[in-house]
């Protein structure tokens, strides 16, 4: 990905989760950490857990979980402010109940993450 990669936001919903679908969970990152350091400061955090979600499937995919566990811990804490009206059709209760149970069963996972509703 681009360093100065500039997406709005349904546009990087959209490529992230075609990343999340094709395995690709670091790239998926990559486009939503675009986002979240261009984004309005009241979607900074939601963009941020979004990123986080992704690179906690990365390190679920290479083995480390115990960095998994952390990071998708911090990444559904940084959600669920967002729970109750998502901005940009975006299943956050979907997304945080999934990441919380990586958490708790890693061996579960990685799983198919939807993005949006």
């Amino acid at each position: 990905m681009p360093e100065d990669l500039a997406m709005e936001p349904l546009e990087a919903l959209d490529e992230a989760q075609r990343l999340l679908d094709e395995d690709r969970p670091f790239h998926a990152h990559e486009v939503l950490e675009a986002v979240w350091k261009a984004s309005a400061q009241e979607e900074r955090e939601l963009w941020r857990g979004l990123a986080q979600v992704a690179v906690g499937i990365t390190h679920l995919r290479r083995g480390n979980i115990k960095g998994a566990q952390a990071l998708l811990t911090r990444a559904s804490e940084r959600l669920e402010p967002y729970q109750t009206t998502p901005p940009h059709d975006l299943d956050v209760q979907g997304v945080v109940r999934k990441t919380k149970a990586l958490v708790e069963h890693p061996e579960d996972g990685p799983v198919t993450l939807q993005l949006r509703r």
